[in-house]
């Protein structure tokens, strides 16, 4: 097994905004509206304020270590080829994850991979693609493996033989990771039987594999602390769990650079960093919120006005007209509540959870429409047939 120990560069000052490239106007996907529009401008470290005019906005929910659904879910969302060659086809789409790709599947690393390739290519687009951090992020960071998948330690093994094979070439690795994972993970297979009653040797194997990829300032880890775990992208803020107003009095940009900080391994002190409370503990932390994907059938019309007061509070402060939530899986499907100033956008697709077809949320020119193209409000929602 590999063995790896890189030290991550502090993150330039947050106040510094940065440009996206400039839309390739000579690439045969680029729509000819792409000269018109301005380019999208990031602010913060990890990315917090985004400025994406014009821009057609694509929000997924949970994917909890499934490829198959993932990658249903890009197709449908028009920003992923159906070839096969994990191409990016969105333009200038902005593409936005709500985290949870960590745990209950066996492919987290290779989703991890698919979206920054997809970044990568869609940045040359004039598009985008951002993460924000959910709960099982911030646990397997933490070393709180109570919810990986065998198949997902047997991943991190054979992703740390792979970046032993790239020299410990880690962006070759992690980007080249999506387009070999297969056939790793068919080989692996094919000789499963050779572990035969060493199955708790492998396990060790795959635990101390994670500890070394995950733990903070890991290079997984360090991976993950390049996302926030509450994005305002135009006048939408996307989290996993759900802001708060006392989220948004400490600082949405200093919670970010918090939960990146502690990822990376970083502290002023020189000790151990800590854990960053406020974001990633607690039942009203951004992670693990739940309070705006209640089922309303359960509560009382006090209760619903005060959550919904709540929730114009948090928007208000933060400055935004809806928020995008994952985390709580909707059995419904994506859907909205409190005059659509709340979209829950976690269905369950993963086969580790309700192994429901995928869904995603679409916001477009200012409008939105259901599948039968009844005019809702902003909004446009897709669903697998």
């Amino acid at each position: 097994m590999a063995s790896l120990c890189l030290t991550p560069l502090p993150p330039p000052p947050p106040s510094q905004p940065r440009k996206l490239l400039e839309p390739n106007s000579s690439s045969s996907s680029s729509s000819s509206s792409s000269l018109n529009l301005k380019p999208i401008v990031v602010n913060g470290n990890p990315p917090t304020f985004v400025s994406a005019p014009g821009r057609r906005i694509v929000a997924v929910g949970d994917l909890h270590g499934d490829l198959d659904q993932a990658r249903c879910a890009l197709e449908m969302a028009g920003v992923l080829s159906s070839d096969g060659e994990d191409l990016w086809t969105g333009g200038e789409t902005v593409l936005i994850q709500l985290g949870d790709i960590l745990d209950r599947g066996d492919d987290e690393i290779a989703i991890l991979s698919l979206l920054r390739s997809l970044d990568i290519q869609a940045k040359a687009e004039g598009g985008a693609v951002f993460q924000v951090n959910g709960n099982h992020e911030t646990m397997n960071v933490e070393g709180d493996f109570r919810y990986v998948e065998s198949g997902a330690f047997d991943e991190c093994i054979d992703f740390l033989e792979y970046l032993d094979e790239c020299t410990n070439d880690w962006e070759e690795a992690f980007v080249g990771w999506i387009g070999v994972s297969g056939r790793w993970k068919k080989e692996r297979k094919m000789s499963q039987n050779y572990w035969g009653p060493l199955n708790l040797v492998k396990r060790q194997k795959g635990m101390i594999a994670r500890s070394m990829l995950l733990r903070p300032g890991g290079p997984l880890a360090c991976e993950l602390a390049q996302h926030a775990v509450v994005l305002k992208v135009n006048d939408w803020v996307f989290c996993h769990g759900g802001l708060l107003p006392h989220h948004v009095a400490y600082g949405i940009e200093r919670m970010n650079g918090e939960v990146s900080h502690w990822m990376r391994g970083l502290s002023e002190s020189g000790d151990s960093p800590q854990i960053p409370f406020m974001a990633t503990r607690g039942y009203d932390s951004v992670v693990w919120n739940r309070l705006f994907s209640r089922d309303v059938s359960d509560l009382e019309d006090y209760q619903i006005n005060q959550i919904h007061s709540i929730l114009e509070e948090t928007l208000q402060a933060v400055g935004a007209t809806a928020m995008v939530v994952g985390h709580t899986p909707q059995t419904l499907g994506v859907n909205c509540k409190y005059n659509c100033s709340i979209w829950r956008i976690d269905v369950g697709m993963s086969s580790g959870v309700l192994n429901s077809r995928p869904e995603v949320l679409e916001v477009r020119d200012n409008k939105a429409r259901n599948k039968s193209n009844e005019l809702i409000r902003k909004y446009r929602l897709y669903s697998w047939p």
